[in-house]
């Protein structure tokens, strides 16, 4: 079965922004990005892949989930399908108008779940926070672009809602001279998805750069 996987770049404090949204102070250069323009560079938005005059690998993604706040900076600058070399889902409660390419829904875990029953490669979770928290029971698998620096406060990995405490096993760290360190989980085998209640909207929080 196809793995929803977390992939984001988070703070040594776990944050994926800072409070305003912003991840900016995430360094964007360094030996890391072997990784950012190899392996995962599935998911490059389509832009920068064109910037970069790189072609994504088609081995890792095929599908994208995020909430409208991590697709609306695309939307500021035009972009209204921002990753079309993907299959492109973007969770929110409220109707909203979307790129033909680009699909819309208000039930994203059943969403998942349908996704992980169809053929394909795994699932990119793009962000943001609230809405990992609101996946948090379908996430299989976590990389995570751990950042040498700390926010102090910000959006964190799994938004502001509770969580049931779900254990992952460490499966890969590669550190790298620029400091990032990337960090593979899998979920372990014996645990027991459990429903999570954020606070806010499904979709409609803030995620981190990659």
């Amino acid at each position: 079965m196809r793995e929803l996987v977390y992939y984001v770049g988070v703070s040594v404090d776990g944050f994926i922004a800072e409070a305003d949204g912003s991840s900016d102070a995430f360094p964007v250069v360094g030996d890391h990005t072997e990784v950012t323009l190899g392996e995962c560079a599935d998911a490059l938005p389509g832009h920068v892949l064109d910037a970069l005059d790189i072609s994504p690998p088609q081995s890792r993604f095929d599908t994208v989930v995020m909430g409208w706040n991590t697709l609306r900076p695309a939307l500021d600058i035009g972009i209204r399908s921002p990753y079309p070399h993907l299959h492109q889902v973007v969770a929110s409660r409220r109707a909203r108008t979307v790129a033909d390419d680009v699909r819309l829904t208000q039930d994203p875990v059943a969403t998942i779940r349908e996704l992980k029953r169809a053929e394909g490669l795994d699932i990119w979770l793009c962000g943001g926070g609230q809405l990992a928290g609101h996946l948090a029971s379908e996430i299989d698998r976590l990389v995570l672009k751990r950042y040498p620096l700390a926010f102090g406060a910000g959006i964190g990995m799994f938004g502001t809602g509770p969580l049931a405490p779900t254990p992952f096993a460490l499966e890969n760290v590669r550190a790298y001279g620029s400091g990032v360190v990337i960090e593979e989980y899998q979920r372990t085998a014996d645990s027991s998805p459990a429903p999570s209640t954020p606070s806010n909207e499904p979709g409609d929080s803030v995620g981190g750069r990659l």
